[in-house]
């Protein structure tokens, strides 16, 4: 299917490596022009590079999500480059478990601002630049996690609370032509994530989890959730806002 996303510009954070970087070689297949950030700036180059090789144009800066003036920079960088944006990505998120009487204040604002106002930085640039062309599409990467319970509770927390925003803003910016959604990923695995270390650490216990709460047998793959990510930022999801919407396998247990 021709998604018809050739040539759009696409910021995604988070880029450097898992889902961000199956979301950004989603575009790539799709003939998007890219803007990509990560804070691993060896392992940001080298997706970049690899990008590249589909001849689209990419632009990669090393930017921690959660310092204002490095999003800034990273955002005017963006539109220097390419004088629009026509879909941003909020990839960037993580979690700690931390036992709950053990969680301090500033751990609590840690988490939030990592998964949440991480989100809102970038929604604050790109928003005025959409309205200013008419439209755009903006996506938020949560977890099922934020609809129900299984993760921490800070990053539940944190997840649940993107995904209310997203509604919202869905409603706001819809008069702009600028729809919002999210994905909720189920547990994805993929080299290096968290995932990855709990099955080198205990695979009997892994293995025992994918049993019990993985209908389909395994765990999902990045590439399966870059594959609701671009369908969703095309024409083709034209009525599709203020959703959340489930990549788990059928994972979850909750049927909001």
């Amino acid at each position: 299917m021709n998604l018809e996303l050739k040539n759009k510009v696409v910021v995604v954070t988070g880029a450097s490596r898992g889902i961000g970087k199956a979301i950004a070689f989603g575009f790539a297949k799709e003939g998007a022009r890219l803007s990509i950030c990560g804070r691993d700036t060896e392992n940001l180059e080298n997706v970049a590079n690899e990008l590249k090789t589909h001849n689209i144009e990419v632009l990669a800066i090393p930017t921690d999500v959660t310092d204002f003036a490095q999003v800034q920079s990273f955002m005017t960088e963006t539109l220097d480059k390419y004088g629009r944006i026509d879909v941003a990505v909020n990839n960037v998120g993580g979690s700690r478990w931390t036992p709950l009487n053990e969680i301090t204040d500033e751990e609590w604002h840690e988490i939030l601002d990592l998964n949440l106002v991480s989100a809102t930085r970038i929604n604050k640039h790109a928003i005025p630049v959409m309205q200013k062309q008419g439209g755009g599409v903006i996506l938020m990467i949560t977890s099922i996690y934020g609809r129900e319970g299984g993760g921490h509770i800070t990053y539940n927390a944190a997840k649940a609370a993107e995904i209310s925003m997203t509604k919202s803003l869905a409603k706001e910016l819809a008069p702009d032509n600028i729809r919002v959604n999210s994905i909720a990923p189920g547990s994805i695995l993929f080299p290096g994530g968290g995932w990855d270390r709990r099955i080198k650490a205990d695979p009997d216990q892994m293995k025992a989890f994918v049993e019990s709460e993985m209908p389909l047998g395994r765990f999902g793959k990045p590439e399966e959730i870059a594959n609701v990510v671009v369908f969703l930022a095309s024409d083709c999801a034209s009525l599709v806002t203020g959703a959340c919407i489930n990549v788990d396998g059928c994972q979850s247990r909750s049927n909001i």
